[in-house]
């Protein structure tokens, strides 16, 4: 068994290693003691305005004022509901309007669009500064919030995979077991010093800041992620661990140049599934690659392989996290129950487990000998040509083979005679010009003719979301009509 996390996560860094550097924003640096008096500060603020039990909406970059708010809300006993500072005006009023949050917080990217949300928001680089103000922010208008989920402590709002946007709400069991899990698996500790890459507004963005903290870590904080920024700070040894996105690791790789990156422990990526390519070119740039599993209905990770692992076997998300079952269904549906499953939604209304307790992903997959996990697609991506199913990650899986292809989304196109024919969208490596015979030849040698792609089209990129996965509606709208 690992530590047991307090309800606090600064409080084991400011016992035991007060002097040490608990935060760092690139301008100036704080201790545990320090950090933890501007968190005291700001949470006693917050319950002299009695913001207490309230939802806290956080819209924000990750800054060293907006990890304060977060560690804030949660020690005065609030629940914290940190929103994308990328979403729109509309997709900021939806999700107010259900949270109802009796504070919202911004930073400056996004004050304008909150305004506009029709909110009376608070600056978030002020937050320690309450109790000599007057209330601001609580919400003006809107309907009354739904009930949240029994022992609810964060609210992650998020559209999933698909479908409609929608909040799940997660524990304080949730965010301990996810925390103690990974750090066992990663072997993480106070020596560690994380680089904020992703947005609170993503689980595992928030999930970043509150295990560093748990852990008694360095947290360095940028705002927004810049690769090169990201390249120059593992440059000079300044980071050994990040979380990132597929899209932040081809980011990171072009910024680095293969460069140095012997002070680095491990790059945790997850968010969305990582290509084989980009995989072998992390690998071969000396990246200690951590490739996991999960999604916000899990706390984050669900399943991790440790660099050690990725080496081995790349492209496998490894073994379950302690606390979790992981199962692949007889339909190849990937199912999880454990410790770190969310406590249910908010805003729709869904049931989050199955009849039998599971929670069902959507996503496709299949366990090997040694009980790793490989994801192969999702459900809902499936394609329906002539009656056969073809799983897209099955063709990307045999296209990102050859040498001259660095990515690939594969989509389903509609056809009068088949009901879908199977199209492939190519990324070409540096160099290389790969045809679309040479390469339906390599699918033909490999996949059932149901399988092979009838379509091609050649990009610069693949169009992806902001987490990395592919925009398959993109993908099919770049086809044209044949």
């Amino acid at each position: 068994m690992g530590p047991k996390f307090a309800v606090d996560f600064l409080a084991a860094g400011a016992r035991s290693r007060p002097d040490a550097i608990g935060l760092d924003d690139g301008e100036r640096t704080w201790t545990y003691r320090e950090f933890d008096a501007r968190v005291a500060r700001a949470a006693g603020g917050l319950r002299a305005l009695g913001i207490t039990d309230d939802v806290v909406a956080l819209v924000s970059e990750t800054t060293a004022p907006a990890v304060v708010a977060v560690h804030a809300a949660l020690r005065a006993g609030a629940v914290l509901a940190p929103l994308s500072p990328r979403l729109t005006v509309d997709e900021l009023r939806d999700a107010l309007d259900v949270l109802a949050p009796g504070l919202v917080l911004v930073g400056p990217d996004a004050w304008q669009r909150v305004v506009e949300a029709g909110v009376r928001p608070a600056r978030v680089d002020a937050i320690e500064d309450w109790l000599s103000r007057a209330p601001a922010g609580r919400v003006t208008s809107g309907p009354e919030r739904p009930p949240l989920p029994k022992g609810s402590r964060v609210v992650i709002w998020t559209s999933g995979t698909g479908g409609r946007s929608r909040g799940v709400a997660l524990t304080l069991a949730n965010l301990e077991a996810n925390i103690r899990a990974a750090a066992a698996r990663l072997a993480l500790g106070p020596r560690d010093r994380w680089l904020a890459t992703l947005e609170l507004g993503h689980i595992g963005g928030l999930m970043l800041v509150l295990r560093a903290a748990a852990t008694s870590a360095s947290l360095v904080v940028q705002g927004r992620f810049l690769a090169e920024k990201a390249a120059a700070l593992i440059a000079c040894r300044s980071i050994t661990h990040a979380s990132l996105v597929p899209t932040m690791l081809q980011q990171l790789i072009e910024a680095t140049g293969n460069g140095p990156t012997q002070g680095l422990g491990c790059l945790l990526v997850g968010g969305a599934a990582c290509p084989r390519g980009l995989i072998e070119k992390a690998l071969g740039a000396g990246m200690p690659l951590a490739l996991s599993y999960g999604m916000t209905e899990t706390t984050s990770q669900a399943t991790t392989a440790p660099p050690a692992l990725v080496r081995e076997k790349p492209g496998t998300v490894g073994a379950p996290l302690q606390g979790l079952d992981v199962r692949v269904a007889k339909s190849g549906e990937v199912k999880v129950r454990g410790s770190t499953v969310a406590a249910g939604y908010v805003g729709a209304e869904l049931s989050l487990l199955d009849s039998d307790g599971w929670l069902a992903t959507g996503d496709l997959g299949e366990m090997d000998g040694d009980g790793h996990l490989w994801v192969s697609g999702r459900v809902c991506d499936r394609i329906v040509t002539g009656g056969v199913n073809v799983d897209p990650a099955e063709v990307e899986g045999v296209l990102l083979r050859h040498h001259g292809v660095f990515d690939v989304a594969v989509v389903g196109l509609p056809d009068d005679l088949w009901g879908e024919v199977v199209a492939a969208a190519i990324v070409r490596a540096a160099g290389e010009d790969p045809s679309p015979a040479e390469l339906g030849s390599l699918a033909r040698a490999c996949l059932a003719t149901a399988k092979v792609p009838r379509r091609w089209l050649f990009l610069v990129q693949i169009p992806r979301n902001a987490n990395g996965k592919i925009d398959r509606d993109a993908v099919r709208l770049g086809f044209p009509t044949p």
